[in-house]
């Protein structure tokens, strides 16, 4: 037998019945040892079904317009095996499928259309591995990709074999001046560019990275939270209306939590279970990585769980958007006179530096508590808070030894 040789065969799929207890018929490629199969949109009663002959029977209207329809999609199957032969590209069994449905074969491929096959994967699997926020990045990134070739090729799309070193480098630098991202946004963007050419090259696609010899710019990773006395005379600050002191004591349950917006704004009376040494703990799974949180409620969390314990639902804290509470929180720091861009997320790197770090909480622990997937993620973002807390109790060493003198 030849396994160079193209078959087609047409099939039903009797597992599958309509409720006219019609089944589908569907088409199997064969070349190169290797199968495709696809739907041909066709029903058929499977009495009517003659395999050996490969077509419907008796000839009726019906019948006969779905044996025409099958020779039809033979023909076109046929004459894409064809056009790829003639024009001596290297293929298999799925170019010939692209082909005749019109897409671009695998040598063809381009960026944008990995994306887009990326994209439909990925919002397939929201709820499974992956949320919608995740979703929407790598749609923004597609369509930062998108306007990056149309300034800079004036053209909608390139071919995945046209992709050079230069071309990220360049995107790096669009990103730069024209959109004005920092450089920690454009190597996130990046990232995600390179996950699809990884899609690429495991679809064979491409046949090797071209962006294997890029290196992400370095950029200063800037943890801003708030310090003792900040948090101090946040906590103490009388606060005179109700919308701002809600959102204050939220953020300052935040900050002796170091749970995330989502996971606050959900946080409910089954979420806090007695553990195992006998105090109360937050139990929940972060929404962002589906990582378990483990965190004990510390003296003021309480206190500020207790303040709103007679709210009508099961919610234990206020309920506000994400949008109106970081609005909020630019008014609060005008009137507590906090110098800093105060957002929601600032209260998670709080409890890590000023309430675990600076307490002398090990890295590993302060880890868990955050609910991050990896050590080394805590490490890389919280590096020099811990460097500068060695260069204390150094300093803290240096006296002791010098007055033993």
């Amino acid at each position: 037998m030849n396994n160079n040789r193209l078959l087609i065969l047409f099939l039903l799929q009797k597992v599958r019945q309509n409720k006219k207890g019609e089944c589908p018929i569907r088409c199997r490629i064969t070349y190169a040892k290797k199968r495709k199969e696809f739907s041909t949109g066709f029903f058929v009663n499977p009495k009517m079904w003659y395999s050996k002959m490969q077509k419907t029977q008796p000839s009726n209207k019906e019948n006969d317009f779905i044996n025409t329809q099958l020779g039809l999609i033979k023909q076109n199957i046929n004459q894409a095996f064809l056009f790829l032969q003639v024009n001596n590209i290297t293929f298999d069994v799925e170019d010939i499928l692209f082909q005749y449905k019109g897409e671009n074969i695998k040598s063809q491929k381009t960026l944008l259309e990995v994306f887009d096959i990326h994209n439909a994967k990925m919002k397939k699997l929201i709820g499974l591995e992956y949320t919608q926020s995740t979703m929407n990045k790598f749609n923004e990134a597609k369509s930062h990709i998108q306007n990056f070739i149309r300034s800079k090729y004036n053209r909608s799309d390139v071919a995945l074999e046209s992709l050079t070193i230069k071309f990220i480098d360049d995107f790096d630098f669009y990103l730069k001046s024209e959109k004005e991202h920092k450089q920690i946004t454009i190597n996130k963007s990046i990232q995600r560019v390179r996950k699809i050419i990884k899609l690429a090259i495991a679809e064979e696609y491409l046949l090797k990275d071209p962006f294997l010899l890029y290196k992400p710019k370095r950029y200063e990773r800037k943890v801003v939270y708030l310090d003792t006395k900040e948090l101090a005379r946040l906590e103490e600050y009388n606060i005179a209306q109700t919308r701002l002191k809600q959102v204050r004591d939220m953020f300052v349950f935040c900050c002796y939590t170091g749970l995330a917006y989502a996971e606050m704004s959900v946080l409910s009376r089954e979420h806090i279970i007695k553990g195992f040494d006998g105090n109360e703990w937050i139990h929940m799974y972060r929404k962002k990585t589906n990582s378990k949180v483990s965190v004990p409620l510390l003296p003021t969390a309480k206190i500020i769980i207790a303040r709103y314990q007679d709210m009508t639902d099961d919610k234990l804290l206020p309920v506000i958007s994400n949008q109106k509470f970081n609005s909020y929180l630019k008014e609060i720091a005008e009137i507590v006179c906090i110098n800093k861009r105060l957002t929601h997320h600032i209260a998670r790197k709080t409890f890590a530096t000023t309430v675990l770090l600076y307490n002398d909480v090990p890295m590993e622990i302060v880890s868990e508590l955050l609910g991050h997937s990896k050590v080394d993620i805590t490490q890389r973002h919280y590096a020099k808070v811990v460097q500068k807390k060695v260069s204390e109790h150094i300093m803290n060493l240096k006296s002791k030894l010098k007055d033993r003198k």
